[in-house]
């Protein structure tokens, strides 16, 4: 409190024009607390961006009149604003959500990884359509470290021979090079994290094209693009196990997936040969099997099986149970939705066929038959209407196209008549 009076004769004696205009006594307590706590001066000071004016030039302007110093803060740094579904986040609207709420829908590294795709200097929006991309994010980086481990094992000791790089192997090692540097330089420039994650998947992207064409790739390689992201990704908080590769389990899963694999490798080779055989064989049972052993056996395990076309190995991974088992909840309500949004077209579509047939049941000749004309043509065009005045050219150009599409919709309503009587 001391502090702060004593600061605030400070300013008085100020420039008059600057101290009614500018500075007053406005945010003084931040002043003082931070000259308190920090010092006559600070390397870095923080804090959203609508406090760049004027709350921080009066901070600067009360901290350098009080301390008598020319430059009482290095750097500020001006974050933006958290919305929530497009709107700025305030209690005063009951518009906010609080982190412990946020973790209840999603975990904290889906949050990390879709803070980490938004420039800290510009604003940030929570919602439910952000929060799917970064699961998408989450699964992608997921899926591509379970596939490295699964050649990594497939290869066993032959991962410490050397192999002589391919054209294809050279241009994806250039690429990773590449990578690297970009991420740097995104990391030295302001913290560009967007940059440096959308780089992270674009050597995930060009990884999985080398995939695609080399049937048997160089797992040293993979390992080394694996070992690379895992490394930026646990910078920035994304991965907390001390894996070399992927985001780990939180438990010994090394030494879990060297036990495991010999046995679920085994249990896949049979599986291959036994799916293989019931397709040449078209023994629709035991391939039901199959899927049934795929589909919800093996991820009560933690087992992860991806079929492959006919005569190529399945590929398997050891994956965290609860995330299987999420997916293929997922994947049944999706189902489901498909199935009902299938069954209410169905409905539909019959409603509107019955309502067609009902429609056809008038005869062309009877449509224009009522009160509102009061004579017709030998075809049942009305001549008068309900005045006596003639139809004019128009208007019979017009009851005539009407008549037309009715004789076709009579002439399938007596064709439907027939086909029920044969």
């Amino acid at each position: 409190m001391l502090k702060i009076l004593l600061m605030k004769l400070v300013l008085r004696k100020l420039h008059k024009q600057w101290y009614q205009r500018r500075v007053r006594g406005w945010h003084i307590e931040c002043s003082a607390m931070a000259d308190s706590i920090c010092g006559g001066k600070m390397d870095i000071h923080s804090g959203g961006e609508d406090l760049l004016f004027p709350h921080h030039d009066n901070e600067i302007l009360q901290a350098e009149g009080y301390s008598n110093s020319k430059q009482w803060v290095n750097y500020f740094i001006h974050a933006g604003h958290l919305s929530i579904e497009g709107c700025k986040m305030s209690k005063s609207l009951k518009n906010f959500i609080t982190i412990k709420d946020a973790l209840k829908k999603n975990t904290g590294r889906q949050l990390r990884i879709h803070f980490l795709s938004h420039s800290w200097r510009g604003g940030l929006d929570y919602s439910e359509s952000a929060m799917s991309e970064a699961v998408n994010t989450e699964k992608y980086f997921n899926d591509f470290f379970l596939l490295v481990k699964y050649h990594q094992s497939s290869l066993g000791e032959g991962i410490s021979s050397f192999v002589k790089l391919s054209e294809l192997e050279l241009a994806l090692h250039a690429k990773l090079q590449d990578c690297q540097r970009i991420v740097h330089e995104a990391l030295c420039d302001s913290f560009d994290t967007p940059t440096a994650m959308r780089t992270l998947k674009t050597i995930l992207s060009d990884t999985y094209s080398y995939l695609s064409v080399q049937k048997e790739p160089n797992v040293r390689l993979l390992v080394q693009v694996a070992v690379y992201v895992t490394k930026i990704l646990s910078v920035f908080g994304v991965v907390t196990s001390s894996d070399r590769i992927g985001f780990g389990s939180g438990t010994d899963t090394h030494s879990t997936d060297e036990v495991a694999m010999p046995f679920v490798r085994a249990l896949s080779q049979f599986r291959d040969e036994v799916r293989t055989s019931a397709i040449q064989l078209k023994a629709g049972s035991i391939l039901k099997s199959c899927d049934e052993l795929r589909d919800n056996v093996l991820p009560e395990l933690g087992v992860r099986l991806e079929d492959r076309e006919l005569g190529e190995a399945a590929v398997f991974k050891i994956d965290d149970k609860e995330t299987l088992l999420r997916e293929k909840k997922q994947r049944q309500e999706e189902l489901a939705r498909k199935e009902k949004e299938k069954a209410e077209k169905a409905a539909a579509k019959e409603k509107a066929a019955k309502e067609k047939l009902e429609k056809g049941k008038l005869s062309p000749m009877e449509m224009f038959r009522n009160d509102l004309y009061t004579a017709w043509d030998e075809t049942g065009i009305p001549t008068l209407d309900a005045k006596g005045t003639p139809i004019t050219n128009s208007q019979v150009k017009k009851l005539k196209k009407l008549q037309l599409a009715q004789d076709k919709l009579h002439k399938q309503y007596l064709q439907h008549i027939s086909d029920l009587e044969i």
